[in-house]
């Protein structure tokens, strides 16, 4: 093979390898703005006391989607995406992400963190579209994790470490929505203002509901960790529930959820135009 045939068959293996990324972040960006877009309005349901708004959270919307025509293979579909995040963020830990600094060992660990939470995810939503598992509501699966790691030796450390973990990277992502850094990850430098706007208003919003529900759901798993009490951590859907319960009463809530929904057209918008 001449030299000359090298270099074009490995430029045309790297395109192809970012192609197939392309594709598999794409999908996964995709499934996940439709997750947060029914969590987002089952719970502006729950604000309001509709009757029968269901679970707040991935179970929730994964019974949602079930009770539609066709809902088992739009189930599979979820699933399937999830994998396709989970291989995103492998490919991002193993090969670096887009972007000048995306080799940077942080960055890598936050995408092996980030495909550890979404191979779990897609495990969850897989056992629930065979009909092998998954119909817990995450405030039980919470419960029920929080209760083992609080039996373990050192038990209320780790959990009050996770917890930690959890609000403090809620926090982080509220942040950094505010200061729109997703900014640097989209290609939409062709679009019009107004789209490029609309966007923000988007990842600003829906970023920073989204930061609050992680940052509160940590909080939580810390008071179950000091008090011993694993009835005191909370899922996503028990978490949302806990912002009608404060001062502002139901329209916190609301706000949160419209929030939520945003962040899953943010979502929707990212798999359009993320570089990747």
């Amino acid at each position: 093979m001449t030299v000359g045939g090298a270099v074009r068959e490995g430029v045309e293996t790297a395109s192809s390898g970012g192609r197939a990324r392309g594709v598999l972040a794409r999908c996964g960006l995709a499934t996940r703005g439709l997750l947060y877009v029914l969590i987002g309005v089952i719970a502006v349901r729950v604000a309001f006391g509709v009757s029968g708004g269901g679970e707040a959270d991935r179970t929730g919307a994964l019974q949602e989607l079930a009770e539609k025509p066709f809902g088992g293979v739009l189930v599979w579909a979820v699933g399937i995406g999830l994998v396709c995040m989970t291989l995103w963020r492998l490919s991002e830990a193993a090969l670096g992400a887009a972007g000048p600094d995306g080799d940077k060992p942080g960055k890598r660990l936050a995408a092996f963190a980030r495909a550890v939470f979404y191979g779990v995810a897609a495990f969850s939503v897989l056992s629930f579209a065979a009909g092998t598992g998954g119909g817990q509501s995450g405030d039980e699966q919470s419960r029920d994790v929080t209760a083992r790691a609080l039996d373990v030796p050192g038990g209320p450390w780790w959990v009050a470490i996770v917890g930690l973990g959890i609000a403090i990277g809620g926090v982080v992502i509220a942040v950094q929505a505010a200061r729109r850094t997703f900014r640097k990850h989209l290609a939409m430098g062709r679009q019009p203002e107004g789209v490029r706007k609309a966007v923000e208003v988007l990842g600003v919003v829906g970023g920073i509901a989204r930061g609050a529900v992680f940052a509160a759901a940590g909080a939580f798993a810390v008071h179950a960790a000091l008090s011993y009490d694993p009835a005191k951590a909370k899922g996503v859907d028990d978490t949302l529930r806990a912002f009608a319960q404060t001062p502002a009463g139901p329209w916190l809530l609301v706000v949160i959820a419209v929030g939520l929904v945003l962040f899953g057209l943010f979502s929707w918008a990212m798999a359009c135009w993320r570089r990747v």
